[in-house]
C-alpha cells in the first residue's frame, strides 16, 4: 500500500502532462482552477486506495494517469453542469410544483431570450425621452383583461398579500373566516404573515360554517380590511356555510374606510367553467363585482412566470405602489417580460390563450390522448421487446394547490419491463437519460400520461425506453 501511495504522481508532474494542457482548452479554465481540481481528484484516489476501494490501474503505470485524468475530466464536467435542467413531465400534473409550475408559451420565451439579450425600456419613455415605471409594460394589458383601474406585480403572491396588509392594515384590524386561514406550500399561512405584517387578525365564524352577520359583528372602527382567501388548494364539503363575495362586497361599501380584498390564489383569467373544469373564479368577474382589490398568482392558473398580482382600485393601488416594500418585492425585466408575453396572448382572446401551454394542457381532449398513447405505444413495442404496454381510463391532476377536486380524464399508459421493476425504471429515467424522465409508479407498473409531454418529447421519450 506504501509504495502503491509513493507511486501517485505529484500534482506539479501531472500539471506538464499533455492532457492537463487539453482539459485547460477544452474547458475554458485558468491554471490555478485546474490545479485545484486535480488536487481534488488525486485525493479522492488516494483515499480510496487506503480504504481500499480502488479498482483501478496500479499507481505509477500510464493507464493509472489515464485514469487520474479521466475522473478529473468528469469533476469538471460534474462542476460546470447547471443543476436546473430539464425533464420531461410524463405525471399528467400540469402545474406540478416541484417540477417548475407552469411552462412558458413560446411569446413568452422570446421575448424574455430578446429583453434579457439586450437593453431595454424597461425604466424609459421612450416617446418622452424620460424616466418611466416598470409597472406600466403589463399594467395596461392586466387592466384591459381584469377590468381592473389599477395593477400591480410583485415577485410571488405571497409578497403580494403580505404588501397588502402591511401597506394597508398595519396595526389595524382585518377579519377573516375561520374557514379560510389556509396553510400552502412551505408552511405558509395566512395567519402567520398577518402577524409578521403587523395586521391584527379578526377570526369570524367556524372552520365549517360562517355567515354574514358573523362579519357584521366583527366590523368596528379598527376594521382596516375584510379579507377572504379563495380556498384553491382544499375544498370543504358537508355541513358547510361562506359568505358570497358580492355580500361582502356590500357590506364593506358601507363604509368607505373599510377595503374588501380577496386574495384568489389561482388566478383564474380564463373561464374553465365553460369547459367544464372546475368552478375556478375568473378575476375580472370578482372585480366587475366592486372589490377593492384582488390578488392572484402568476405562475398557475395563469399561466405564466412566478409573480403575484395586485388588481383593484387606483387609490388603493397607488398607495402599495409608493409604498417601501414596493422595493423590497418588485420583479425584474425577464418576470416582466414573460409575463407581458404571456398576457398578448389573453388579449387575442380564444384562440390567443391555445398558445399558452396551461390552458393548452388542460383543455387537450381524451380523444387526442387516446390517439397519440395508442401512436406512442405502437412506436415503442416496434423498437423494444422487453416492455408489456396497456392502455386504460384515468385521471390527470391541475396540480400547483389549485383545482383540488378536479379531475381531468385522460388517458394512462402501464408499462411493465421484463427485467426491471418499475422502481428501477424510473430511477434509470430519472438519472441516466439527457432529458430526465419522470413518471408515475402504480403497484409495479411505470405510468406515463401523455397530458403534460410535448409531441416532440413523446419521441424522445419512447427512444430512451427503447434503450433500457
Amino acid at each position: 500500500m506504501k509504495e502503491w501511495l509513493r507511486s501517485i504522481p505529484a500534482v506539479h508532474e501531472l500539471q506538464n502532462h499533455e492532457q492537463f494542457e487539453a482539459l485547460l482548452r477544452e474547458n475554458h479554465l485558468d491554471v490555478t482552477q485546474l490545479t485545484k481540481q486535480l488536487k481534488e481528484a488525486v485525493d479522492q484516489i488516494r483515499l480510496l486506495l487506503l480504504n481500499g476501494d480502488w479498482n483501478g490501474a496500479t499507481p505509477g503505470t500510464n493507464q493509472f494517469i489515464d485514469e487520474v485524468f479521466q475522473r478529473l475530466a468528469v469533476n469538471i464536467k460534474k462542476q460546470f453542469s447547471y443543476t436546473i435542467e430539464k425533464v420531461i413531465n410524463g405525471t399528467g400534473t400540469i402545474l406540478h410544483t416541484n417540477l417548475g409550475r407552469a411552462r412558458l408559451s413560446d411569446n413568452a420565451i422570446s421575448h424574455v431570450v430578446e429583453t434579457a439579450q439586450n437593453y431595454s425600456n424597461l425604466e424609459y419613455k421612450l416617446n418622452e425621452g424620460e424616466r418611466g415605471s416598470r409597472h406600466s409594460h403589463v399594467e395596461a394589458l392586466l387592466k384591459e383583461i381584469t377590468g381592473a383601474e389599477a395593477v400591480m406585480v410583485v415577485n410571488n403572491n405571497a409578497a403580494a398579500v403580505y404588501l397588502v396588509l402591511r401597506a394597508l392594515a398595519e396595526n389595524k384590524e382585518v377579519i377573516v373566516s375561520r374557514g379560510q386561514l389556509v396553510e400552502i406550500g412551505g408552511s405558509f399561512r395566512i395567519s402567520s404573515i398577518m402577524e409578521e405584517s403587523g395586521a391584527k387578525l379578526i377570526e369570524v365564524g367556524t372552520t365549517n360554517k360562517t355567515h354574514l352577520y358573523d362579519y357584521e359583528k366583527a366590523l368596528n372602527p379598527e376594521t382596516a380590511i375584510v379579507m377572504k382567501v379563495h380556498t384553491s388548494n382544499f375544498k370543504v364539503i358537508g355541513f358547510t356555510k361562506s359568505v358570497e363575495t358580492e355580500d361582502l362586497i356590500q357590506l364593506t361599501n358601507r363604509d368607505e374606510e373599510v377595503i374588501f380584498y380577496e386574495d384568489l390564489g389561482s388566478g383564474a383569467l380564463f373561464d374553465f367553467r365553460k369547459h367544464g373544469i372546475g368552478e375556478e373564479p375568473v378575476v375580472k368577474e370578482v372585480i366587475e363585482m366592486g372589490a377593492d382589490l384582488v390578488t392572484f398568482s402568476g405562475d398557475k392558473l395563469l399561466g405564466g412566470p412566478q409573480a403575484g398580482i395586485i388588481a383593484g382600485k387606483k387609490k388603493i393601488i397607488d398607495r402599495l405602489k409608493k409604498h417601501q416594500l414596493a422595493r423590497v418585492v418588485r420583479v425584474d425585466k425577464m418576470t416582466l417580460a414573460a409575463l407581458e408575453g404571456t398576457l398578448i396572448d389573453y388579449a387575442r382572446g380564444e384562440k390567443g390563450v391555445q398558445n399558452i401551454p396551461t390552458i393548452r394542457d388542460l383543455l387537450v381532449s381524451i380523444e387526442e390522448l387516446d390517439e397519440r398513447s395508442k401512436r406512442f405505444v405502437t412506436n415503442l413495442l416496434q423498437g423494444t421487446e422487453y416492455f408489456q404496454a396497456k392502455i386504460f381510463p384515468g385521471t390527470s391532476q391541475v396540480g400547483g394547490g389549485t383545482m383540488p377536486d378536479v379531475q381531468l380524464p385522460t388517458m394512462v399508459i402501464s408499462l411493465k419491463h421484463h427485467a426491471l421493476t418499475a422502481e428501477q425504471v424510473g430511477r434509470k429515467l430519472r438519472t441516466e437519460f439527457k432529458p430526465a424522465i419522470i413518471g408515475r409508479i402504480q403497484k409495479d407498473e411505470f405510468i406515463i400520461d401523455l397530458r403534460t409531454v410535448t409531441k416532440e418529447e413523446e419521441k424522445l421519450l419512447v427512444q430512451s425506453l427503447i434503450q433500457l
